[in-house]
C-alpha cells in the first residue's frame, strides 16, 4: 500500500509539472497523505458535476493489481487534463472580455444610436430631410416656409375679418391728427361691417347728423378710405361729414368755420354735381371740397372703414413699399383697389 501509494503521489508531481494545475487525487488520502485541492479545481468540481463521478469513492481495492491501478491513474490523468484544458480556454475567454467588452466603442452602443449612412438618408423621402434638417440648406429653406406660412396664416385671418386686402394701410401725413398719427398703420375693413345701429345703408355714420352715442377716433362720424378716380396719388384717409344730393345747395350745412365762402356761389362744389359725401381731415380746416383736395366722393370711391391703428407701425411698411399701388380689390369688387399705404393730401 505505502508502495503504490507513493507510485501515485510520484504521477500527481509529475502530471502537475506537466499541466500546471493540481488535481484531485482519485483516491483517499491515508493517514499519513494529505489530498491538496486547489480551488480552481473546486469551482471546476461544482460546475461540472460529472468531472469527478468516476470517482465518487475515490478508493482502489487493496487486492488489485497494478494494471488496475495504472489504469486508474490513466483515466483520472487524462480527466484532469481536459479539466484543466477547458479551465483555460475559460480564463482566456475572461480575458478576451475584459480586453474586448461589448457594446463600448461599437457602433451599436447602448448610448449611442446607430450611425445612418449616406446612402440611407438620401433614400429618405424629401420632406422628412427637409423636416429633420439641423444644418444646412435644407434648415434654411424650412425655416423660410415657416416664417411665410405664419405671415400667410395672419394675412387670410385679417383678410377674413376685414373683407379687403390689404386690411392694413399705412398714414403718410399728419391731416388727421391728433386721433391719426402719421406713420399709423390703420386696420381697415369694408363698408357694412360692424357698422354701428344708426349707420345709413353704406355702413357710413355723418359727423354732423350721426348719433353723439357713436364715436370713431375720438370724434363723431366715421373714418373711410377714398379713392378718387384719374387722380394721381395716394388714397385718402378722413373723416365723413354729412351726405348731399345731386345738385345740392350744401352751403347750409356746411359748419362755417370749415369753409372759405358768404354763398353757395363762392363755394367750391356747389351745388353738388353729384350724390355723395363732404369728408375733411381732423387736422384741416376746410372741408376736401373746399380747399379743391378731392370733388364730393361718390359712394362707389369708399375703399374701406378705419377700425383700430398702430402707432409708428406703419413706418416699416411705407420704407419697405413706398406709396406704390397694390392693384388688389376688396373682397366685394367695388370701387377702386385699396393702395398699400395711405396718404392724406393737403
Amino acid at each position: 500500500m505505502d508502495k503504490i501509494s507513493s507510485d501515485r503521489i510520484r504521477c500527481d508531481r509529475e502530471c502537475e509539472r506537466a499541466t500546471g494545475r493540481r488535481r484531485v487525487r482519485s483516491f483517499k488520502p491515508g493517514a499519513d497523505e494529505v489530498a491538496i485541492m486547489s480551488s480552481e479545481d473546486r469551482e471546476s468540481e461544482d460546475d461540472d458535476p460529472d468531472a469527478g463521478g468516476s470517482s465518487t469513492d475515490g478508493t482502489t481495492d487493496s487486492t488489485g493489481d497494478a494494471g488496475s491501478t495504472g489504469n486508474d491513474e490513466s483515466t483520472g490523468d487524462s480527466g484532469s487534463t481536459g479539466d484543466g484544458g477547458s479551465a483555460e480556454n475559460n480564463e482566456s475567454a475572461e480575458e478576451r472580455t475584459k480586453e474586448h467588452p461589448r457594446g463600448i466603442d461599437g457602433e451599436n452602443s447602448p448610448g449611442k444610436p446607430p450611425m445612418a449612412t449616406e446612402a440611407s438618408q438620401e433614400d429618405r423621402p424629401f420632406w422628412k430631410q427637409l423636416l429633420t434638417a439641423s444644418d444646412g440648406p435644407l434648415l434654411f429653406v424650412r425655416e423660410l416656409l415657416l416664417s411665410l406660412t405664419i405671415v400667410a396664416v395672419i394675412g387670410i385671418v385679417l383678410f377674413a375679418v376685414s373683407g379687403v386686402w390689404p386690411p392694413m394701410v399705412a398714414v403718410e401725413s399728419n391731416s388727421m391728427e391728433p386721433h391719426i398719427s402719421k406713420y399709423d398703420l390703420v386696420f381697415v375693413t369694408e363698408t357694412g361691417r360692424f357698422a354701428p345701429p344708426d349707420a345709413n345703408q353704406q355702413g357710413l355714420v355723418m359727423a354732423e347728423t350721426g348719433s353723439r352715442s357713436h364715436e370713431s377716433f375720438g370724434r363723431r362720424g366715421s373714418v373711410i378710405v377714398y379713392d378718387v378716380p384719374g387722380t394721381r396719388g395716394s388714397p385718402i384717409i378722413h373723416r365723413v361729414r354729412f351726405r348731399v344730393e345731386k345738385g345740392e345747395n350744401w352751403f347750409d350745412k356746411a359748419n362755417p368755420e370749415a369753409i372759405n365762402a358768404e354763398s353757395c356761389v363762392e363755394l367750391k362744389r356747389c351745388p353738388a354735381d353729384h350724390a355723395g359725401y363732404v369728408t375733411k381731415g381732423d387736422n384741416n380746416k376746410q372741408y376736401d371740397q373746399a380747399n379743391g383736395i378731392a370733388p364730393i366722393v361718390k359712394p362707389g370711391w369708399v375703399e374701406g372703414v378705419a377700425q383700430a391703428r398702430v402707432p409708428y407701425l406703419g413706418r416699416l411698411r411705407l420704407a419697405l413699399l413706398g406709396t406704390a399701388s397694390t392693384g388688389l380689390q376688396p373682397s366685394g369688387g367695388v370701387g377702386a383697389a385699396i393702395h398699400g399705404s395711405v396718404g392724406v393730401a393737403g
